[in-house]
Parts: structure tokens; C-alpha cells; sequence
């Protein structure tokens, strides 16, 4: 209990200081500020790991049956980077959703912070539900597993999110039925007074798209790292460094996007070895570092892979 009171203390002071200290006054984040944070995050992320398996050391020597030290942190690490691979479509989700309602580069940090505390809270939620599920219900791996092959095979044969409009989504029809919507932006306000009423910004609308997006794809998400450990701690923790790295991450690669197009496959890829792992765990044992392995080199390949792909030539 102790130690899940000091890493959510550590994370909410985190989050304190980024939007009262580094990010007090709204402005355009450049993709040379943008990098500096994202290696800021993903050092910390993996530094992090160091903790794991100081933590999981001292709790093996009192218990013995409980996760060895090197396991836990290969299993964290492992979580993170389904986690981050998994963000990729986040990000462009997050851009569609920016241009669609024209929110200014210098409000975008502001929207994408409340978006954070938001996931945690409801990635937490998700977390919880779903360990409890995993150990008292052990064919509920069959049900995770399927779903996310199901979902791989989705994203192979459909392109639903080069057509996703925010305008069109049930989210904003159904905002608009509960709040007035203004097209009218004043400073950083989510809500603006006219006369008498208040309306929603588009500040707002953004907001709450993001975080009902954020649900959704973190119904793949959960499922995916569950498929490597239902240890509660390593779960959250793993998700919540993810997300922390998110909105950097976006300012990093929101124009670059196109570039990385064969990250799609490695995504694929992933879900289908997690969905399989989680489908076939009775029967195949992996080793941690199977795991571990196989994500990072689908990342790196889907990297490499996008890198090297030159653009067609024109002629004349």
C-alpha cells in the first residue's frame, strides 16, 4: 500500500509541476522541446525499471513464492513498450481530433494534460476490473485473447480511422444534447458565459473526445499487457508511464505520422502474439524474455522498415 501511495504521489506531483511549473504559460511545444521530454519520459520509464526489481527484490526475500526480481522488471518492461507501441494510434486519433474542432497549437498541451488525468483514473478503473477478472476467472484469458486477435485482424483488413470524424461521433452529438456547444474559443477556458448560459469550447469537446477515445483504445490495451502479467503494480505502472510519455510523444511524431506508416504491421504483429499467447497459455509456456524480444524487434523492424521506404519517383 505504501508503495502504491508514493509511485501515485510521485506521478501526481509530475503532473503538477509539468502544468504549474514547465508549462504555466500556454505555448507552441516545437519538435525540439517535444524530444527532449519524450527521452525525458521514456529514460524515466526505463529507469524505472531499476525500481521494479529493487522492490520485487526485497518482497521475494520475504516471500519466496512470490515474482522474482528479473521476471517482474522483464514484465514491466514488456507491458511498457505494448503500451507505447499501442499509443501510436492514439496519436493519430489525437491529431484528427485537434484539426477537426482547429484547436491552437498553444492550447493543445492544456487539452492533452486533463486528458491524462483522466486515462489514469479510468485506466486504473479498467486495471483493477480486470486483474480481478484474470484471477478469478481463468477463461476470461480465452475471452481477452480472442479479442485481441480479433482486433489485429481488424486493423489489417479495415482503415477505419483515416475516416473518423470527431463531428460525427456519437461523443459530440451527444455533448451537444447535454451542454451548448460554442465554435467560439476564448483564451484556455473550457466553458464561456454568454448572458446567461454556458456553453462548452471547443477546448472542452476536444477533451472529452480524447478521453472517450482513450477508453476505447484502452480496451485493446489492458487486454495486451494482461497477456504478460495480471500483477496489479506492474500494470499500472507500465500504463501509467505510457501515458505520461503520451502527449510529448504526440507533439514528437504528430507531423511525422506518414513516415512511420509500417509501425501499423508491427502493431498487428504484437496484438496477434499477445491474443495467441493469452489463447494458447495452457499449452505453450514462453519465457519472459520470448516476449520481451519479439516486441522489441517488431517495433525496431516497423521502425527500420518505414525509415528506409523512399517515395515513389515521378516522372515528367
Amino acid at each position: 500500500m505504501i508503495v502504491w501511495i508514493l509511485f501515485i504521489t510521485a506521478v501526481l506531483l509530475f503532473l503538477a509541476l509539468d502544468l504549474g511549473v514547465f508549462n504555466k504559460t500556454p505555448h507552441i511545444i516545437n519538435s525540439k522541446e517535444a524530444g527532449k521530454w519524450t527521452a525525458f519520459w521514456v529514460t524515466l520509464s526505463f529507469v524505472f525499471s531499476g525500481v521494479i526489481y529493487w522492490l520485487y527484490s526485497t518482497s521475494y526475500i520475504a516471500n519466496p513464492n512470490q515474482l522474482k526480481p528479473t521476471t517482474a522488471m522483464i514484465k514491466y518492461i514488456t507491458g511498457y513498450l505494448i503500451e507505447l507501441s499501442l499509443s501510436i494510434d492514439n496519436i493519430f486519433i489525437i491529431a484528427v481530433i485537434f484539426s477537426a474542432f482547429k484547436i491552437a497549437q498553444k492550447y493543445q498541451h492544456r487539452i492533452l494534460f486533463w486528458g491524462i488525468m483522466g486515462a489514469i483514473v479510468f485506466r486504473g478503473l479498467m486495471i483493477f476490473f480486470g486483474v480481478i477478472l484474470i484471477n478469478k476467472f481463468s477463461w476470461t484469458a480465452y475471452v481477452f485473447g480472442l479479442f485481441l486477435i480479433f482486433t489485429a485482424l481488424k486493423m489489417a483488413f479495415t482503415k477505419e480511422a483515416e475516416d473518423f470524424d470527431p463531428k460525427d461521433s456519437w461523443v459530440y452529438k451527444l455533448l451537444g444534447k447535454i451542454i451548448p456547444i460554442t465554435h467560439h474559443t476564448e483564451k484556455a477556458h473550457f466553458f464561456i458565459r454568454k448572458e446567461t448560459k454556458l456553453y462548452a469550447t471547443p477546448l472542452f469537446v476536444a477533451l472529452v473526445v480524447i478521453e472517450v477515445m482513450d477508453v476505447l483504445f484502452a480496451v485493446d490495451s489492458v487486454p495486451a499487457i494482461l497477456a504478460i502479467t495480471s500483477d496489479p503494480f506492474l500494470v499500472f505502472s507500465s500504463n501509467i508511464f505510457a501515458i505520461l510519455g503520451l502527449r510529448s510523444m504526440y507533439f514528437f511524431l504528430a507531423n511525422m505520422l506518414e513516415k512511420f506508416s509500417c509501425l501499423e504491421y508491427s502493431l498487428i504483429a504484437i496484438l496477434l502474439f499477445v491474443g495467441l499467447k493469452m489463447v494458447l497459455h495452457d499449452y505453450i509456456e514462453l519465457p519472459e524474455w520470448v516476449s520481451l524480444t519479439f516486441i522489441a524487434v517488431a517495433l525496431l523492424v516497423g521502425i527500420l522498415v518505414s525509415i528506409s521506404r523512399k517515395e515513389p519517383s515521378t516522372t515528367e
